[in-house]
């Protein structure tokens, strides 16, 4: 027999990379990374987080000008997490709930790494876009100095400045 169709019936348990599983409606939107039954701390994500999470706003505002994406929408979250899934493929998983009403989010990723990493996994690959755009520069007095500042660049010493001055470990931001 046909099961009805309830709100909110549909699958909601997500098969993670350790093996677990979990429901999507014990992950909070405000949550950055969760305490999981493995032993592991994993990196959460929802589309509705916004890019500035991992990168100042400014940056946000240049990728979006400069990036044309195949949907027509602007650069976000969405394609910052395509991204890591594609160079990290059985490391993250996502889920689409939009048809959950009870989670307030549409995707979801959930990653074998913590948020800490999961940080620094976007960072590197946002410095390995930049990279590519300016080789296609006609300038190299631009190019040169890019390449420089990015010798200088140490993507760690970033993510722990960057996550304290938007205050990644507020009581929100901790494992659950």
């Amino acid at each position: 027999m046909a099961e009805p169709r309830v709100p909110g019936s549909r699958e909601s348990s997500v098969s993670l990379p350790c093996g677990e599983r979990i429901d999507v409606r014990d992950l909070d939107m405000g949550m950055r990374e969760f305490a999981c039954s493995c032993g592991d701390d994993h990196a959460i994500v929802v589309d509705v987080h916004p890019p500035g999470r991992f990168v100042p706003e400014a940056l946000v505002s240049l990728l979006r000008e400069t990036i044309d994406t195949e949907s027509g929408e602007q650069f976000g979250t969405i394609h910052l997490m395509g991204m890591v899934a594609e160079e990290f493929p059985e490391e993250v998983v996502s889920k689409d709930v939009s048809e959950n009403g009870s989670v307030g989010y549409a995707l979801v990723w959930v990653a074998e790494f913590d948020a800490r990493r999961l940080h620094e996994v976007v960072v590197e690959l946002i410095v390995e876009l930049m990279d590519h755009a300016i080789s296609h520069a006609d300038n190299d007095e631009a190019i040169s100095s890019f390449e420089q500042q990015m010798l200088e660049f140490d993507v760690s010493e970033f993510v722990t400045q960057y996550r304290r001055e938007r205050d990644f470990q507020g009581p929100a931001d901790g494992p659950v």
